[in-house]
């Protein structure tokens, strides 16, 4: 990939080939690489592309790692990486296929195996004990599927439920992304019913917009719909995130500029947080929790920005974190539709700027959760990059930031 063949202004182009130079240049420590899935190739191909950066442990600044390879179809919207970070999963919404890839010591990536999935997918998730791949697709159906995996490798579905709003089985309802549990029990997915909820256009149904399901998981994967689920999530829910200790899950509102908690109860049954929903940019378009689950990151879409929170480790209760300018605004580039924190120390935050064409960093205050940005920031991309992760390199114990 050649820098000078990018979208970019003049000046994000300029300062990140001058930091890639610097970086070259001289001895780093690599503590993560960094994947990003670009939404179109950067050659003259119009297919995906799997980027890979070196993250250094000192600056947090990334530089050109692996060489990219092909997403393995069209339009990559999501990444999912195993707990033990040997294998990543993209699915390509265009294409409709789910491709597996294996992850190298180096980080490159060398592709596996592919599956096609349900009509547009648009978001997957891996339970921690590398044995289940979650995949949302639709509309027309909304999907949640389950497929088994061995040894990373994607094997047949083991369940799938169709969703829907209840008392409005003909609404068509968008699915718009999954997350399970840490402790590998239940699974929960947002959508919203685009028969209720159509800027700019007429609507068909009276039904509340936005949702979040949840499900048990059983012997063989089987999915099991909590009592009272669906649970209305505000107006366009688009991102969720569960803690690592599994006692809450926050969803952004993209519609309504807001994040709405739950707390976790037996049975995988969600109830509100009292005191919320919680205020943020605007057009939340994506959550992550760090590895320590203290602190939610939240990047807005209209406001180019990330929100950073504090959790109440006794309550779950959310509360904006103030940088040390003092203000709570943590600029990006055009349009951060994903966010992630680093997996190694969990002491850097990186943002895919999907019209900016970069991808934006910041340095993580362990002690505070604040953020600040990162040396030469943002750094430039693919053309459109719409998901980012983060796999440890391997030279650190990476304990220190588990809850």
């Amino acid at each position: 990939m050649k820098l000078s063949k990018l979208s970019r202004t003049i000046l994000v182009s300029s300062a990140g080939l001058v930091l890639a130079t610097l970086l070259t240049s001289c001895e780093i420590v690599t503590i993560d690489y960094l994947f990003v899935a670009n939404s179109a190739g950067t050659g003259s191909s119009g297919s995906g592309e799997i980027q890979t950066y070196d993250v250094d442990s000192e600056s947090g600044a990334i530089r050109n790692g692996a060489k990219p390879v092909s997403s393995g179809g069209s339009n990559p919207v999501a990444i999912a990486i195993t707990a033990d970070y040997n294998n990543l999963y993209v699915v390509n919404q265009a294409s409709n296929n789910l491709v597996h890839f294996s992850i190298a010591d180096t980080g490159a990536l060398t592709q596996k195996d592919m599956v096609t999935t349900g009509p547009s997918p648009t978001f997957i998730a891996v339970n921690t004990a590398g044995t289940y791949l979650y995949v949302v697709s639709g509309p027309n159906p909304a999907m949640l599927t389950a497929y088994s995996l061995s040894g990373g490798t994607i094997g047949s579905v083991a369940a799938q439920e169709t969703l829907s709003v209840p008392g409005y089985p003909g609404d068509t309802l968008a699915p718009t992304a999954v997350t399970v549990l840490a402790n590998n029990n239940s699974v929960y997915v947002t959508a919203y019913d685009q028969s209720a909820y159509n800027p700019g256009g007429t609507t068909t149904s009276l039904a509340n917009p936005g949702w979040v399901f949840g499900y048990g998981v059983g012997t063989g994967g089987a999915l099991t719909p909590a009592s009272g689920s669906p649970w209305k999530a505000g107006v366009k829910p688009v991102a969720l995130a569960a803690d690592p200790t599994n006692r809450f899950v926050y969803v952004t509102d993209f519609a309504s500029n807001q994040m709405i908690g739950y707390t976790i109860q037996s049975g995988s049954v969600l109830n509100f947080l009292l005191n919320g929903p919680f205020s943020g940019g605007s057009e939340p378009t994506a959550v992550t929790i760090d590895p320590r689950g203290k602190y939610i990151y939240v990047s807005n879409g209209l406001s180019n920005t990330v929100t950073a929170f504090t959790i109440s480790l006794a309550t779950g209760t959310p509360t904006a974190t103030i940088n040390t300018t003092g203000s709570q605004t943590n600029s990006t580039d055009t349009d951060p539709i994903s966010v992630t924190v680093d997996a190694a120390l969990g002491r850097f935050v990186y943002t895919a700027n999907h019209l900016g064409n970069s991808i934006s960093g910041f340095r993580l205050n362990p002690d505070t959760g604040a953020l600040s940005p990162t040396v030469a920031t943002p750094y430039p991309s693919g053309s459109k990059p719409a998901a980012v992760a983060t796999v440890p390199h391997g030279n650190h114990a990476i304990q220190s930031v588990t809850p």
